[in-house]
């Protein structure tokens, strides 16, 4: 049997500084150091229309990060969207955390194992409120709510229509807008 070494994240963020990871597009997941894997053309514009859209929403309400990564206890994962607190100068001398954290977003149409399955676990363990995966193959948003138990107690599949963030029940959100339709 063998057995894999689990990295803290205070060891990831030493091997960050000391230049081990440089050139490397990866994330602690879980303990475990893991490859991102390479963003297709639609990944990238859709996560980074995304965000923009979200930002238009959200003024002066939240801070829309793309791409940045947030600490979590034992993962440092790098959502294509994270939705967080403002003031936007918190995040000066740490990456968000999730008692600052709204909600987050991935982007999937290589990754969809790890979105809905590990990621789901490590965001639902952190207590994250809400996680949306958008699925770019299905076309369609799976909406996770309520964790509990490194899981969420509630999951919706939508298609069309609009969206209310839990945080921000005033907001309604595109989901043709979202997924480019």
């Amino acid at each position: 049997m063998r057995t894999q070494a689990k990295w803290s994240v205070d060891e990831y963020h030493r091997m960050i500084e000391a230049g081990i990871l440089h050139n490397r597009r990866v994330e602690l997941l879980a303990g475990e150091i893991v490859e991102m894997s390479p963003e297709t053309p639609i990944h990238y514009s859709t996560a980074k229309r995304g965000a923009k859209y979200l930002e238009e929403l959200l003024v002066d309400k939240a801070d829309v990060r793309f791409n940045g990564p947030i600490t979590l206890s034992n993962s440092e994962p790098e959502p294509d969207i994270a939705i967080v607190k403002l003031p936007e100068s918190a995040y000066d001398n740490r990456h968000p955390q999730p008692k600052d954290i709204f909600w987050v977003v991935e982007v999937a149409k290589t990754s969809q194992k790890k979105d809905l399955d590990i990621k789901t676990s490590i965001y639902a363990s952190a207590g994250i409120k809400e996680y949306w995966v958008l699925n770019l193959s299905a076309k369609q948003i799976t909406i996770f709510r309520e964790p509990k138990n490194g899981k969420y107690a509630s999951e919706q599949i939508i298609r069309e229509g609009k969206l209310t963030p839990l945080a921000f029940p005033d907001i309604q959100i595109s989901v043709e807008r979202l997924l480019l339709l």
